[in-house]
């Protein structure tokens, strides 16, 4: 089965953290839902799900991870790609996110 693919645009925001800060997308509530229904073996790692991701010129393999505040799944964003893309937070992004599981 080819995998389910997300596209949608968003802006970047941070999560400070004790080490640094993390850079993060939130996926749209539909899509979050249409990758939460899908049935697929557990795995571990607080309900991440293996992802491709693309910025701009930039695609990287990844995870996304539930967010329990809002509902909805959220993609790092790593700082080689925001240095590549020329992107920081608060800026604008389309975002494509291929589910791999």
């Amino acid at each position: 089965m080819p995998p389910a693919t997300h596209t949608f645009s968003t802006a970047l925001w941070e999560m400070p953290t004790t080490a640094a800060a993390w850079v993060f997308v939130t996926l749209p509530a539909e899509a979050s839902e249409a990758i939460r229904s899908t049935p697929r073996p557990p795995r571990p790692g607080f309900g991440s799900i293996r992802v491709s991701a693309t910025v701009g010129g930039s695609r990287w393999a990844t995870s996304i991870f539930p967010d329990s505040k809002s509902g909805r799944y959220v993609l790092p964003v790593k700082k080689s790609v925001r240095k590549t893309e020329g992107i920081d937070v608060g800026d604008r992004v389309e975002v494509t996110v291929d589910v791999l599981e």
